[in-house]
């Protein structure tokens, strides 16, 4: 008696297989990578421009910090994927303590570009807020 080994189906189970670990590779990348473009923290640079004197402050995603007379608020913080023009960007919000109406207290609420500032500038009479780092 010859037993003889069915070829045909093992090489389909292994193809399959292979097919199936190459597919949740891809996807434990791609997910691997967005955990890094998005940033728990970010840092802001603040000029005062009264006394010219700036200072760096690390801002803790979701969580308000005071400045002076402001409340600081970065909502969320991404990097770019491309390594060789790198691109900064994060949801701001900032509110001015020192005004009493409650309809017009956000100063800022919007996006911030580390590269260009001027697209959505922050105007206040006494200080400058830019981007520098998402972490």
């Amino acid at each position: 008696m010859v037993f003889k080994k069915n070829i045909k189906v093992g090489n389909k189970k292994f193809f399959l297989f292979l097919f199936i670990f190459s597919i949740a590779m891809v996807f434990s990348i791609d997910l691997k990578s967005n955990d890094i473009l998005e940033g728990k923290k970010t840092n802001l640079k603040i000029l005062d421009k009264i006394s010219s004197k700036n200072e760096l402050i690390r801002l803790s995603n979701g969580k308000d910090y005071i400045y002076k007379d402001l409340s600081i608020k970065s909502i969320k913080c991404t990097n770019s994927e491309f390594d060789d023009n790198p691109e900064i960007k994060a949801y701001i919000q900032v509110k001015d303590l020192t005004k009493k109406d409650k309809n017009n207290v956000f100063v800022f609420n919007g996006w911030m570009f580390s590269s260009s500032p001027s697209i959505t500038p922050f105007d206040h009479p006494v200080y400058d807020i830019w981007l520098v780092s998402c972490y």
